[in-house]
């Protein structure tokens, strides 16, 4: 079992690239879409210095199996030096047994579409619930109407696109801030010059940036 002690009263989410994030509450470890293949379709690189750093006994959690969202062999290295467990789209109903494990803390999955020239691959957003926040990772999928039934959100990571059918289908995005994240390297700068002047929408342009969340 899981032995869980809340410790900072903040939940530190740190940026690492594409929709990599680690999320920790000063005990608990998450990361979500990483490790990944660096540079993966073009996507963001990472310094492979990032794996050393990962945290013992870390819970991953993975969207799909895109290279640029998910590294086979990167996985199995870090799981061989730092132990924790993976949560996918291969096993997806253990998530329950996690959330069992872990107070305070609890992951729901929602099968979202994800297609690629026409071709549907296994897909999954995940709404956490920890410490009473609400964090909504939407990973790639391109449909709104699942965020569409999500209420009170603290954080809402998603890529740029989901901005735009969601203002196409007319759906609010009910989050109190909405991280941007998914970007092309050199898309970076467009999304900060876009964004700019909204309050409440961040771009994750750049490795290492870090959000706090009190509680």
């Amino acid at each position: 079992m899981l032995k869980v002690k809340a410790q900072t009263n903040q939940i530190k989410i740190e940026f690492l690239g594409n929709c990599g994030l680690y999320m920790t509450d000063g005990d608990l470890h998450l990361y979500t879409d990483f490790p990944y293949k660096s540079g993966a379709f073009n996507y963001m690189e990472y310094n492979e210095a990032e794996l050393d750093r990962i945290q013992e006994n870390a819970i991953f959690l993975f969207t799909h199996k895109h290279a640029d969202h998910y590294s086979k062999r990167n996985l199995k290295e870090v799981l061989k030096t730092k132990n924790g467990q993976a949560y996918g789209v291969s096993n997806i109903k253990e998530l329950e047994q996690l959330n069992e494990q872990v107070p305070d803390f609890e992951i729901q999955a929602f099968k979202t579409k994800h297609k690629v020239f026409g071709i549907s691959f296994r897909h999954y957003s995940y709404l956490i619930t920890w410490h009473g926040k609400r964090i909504f990772l939407s990973g790639d999928t391109t449909e709104p109407q699942t965020i569409a039934t999500m209420s009170n959100l603290d954080w809402a990571f998603i890529p740029d696109w989901m901005l735009h059918y969601a203002k196409e289908e007319g759906v609010t995005i009910d989050s109190e801030m909405i991280g941007i994240y998914h970007l092309y390297p050199d898309e970076t700068e467009k999304a900060k010059e876009n964004w700019q002047k909204s309050d409440n929408i961040l771009p994750l342009t750049e490795p290492n940036e870090i959000i706090l969340i009190n509680y």
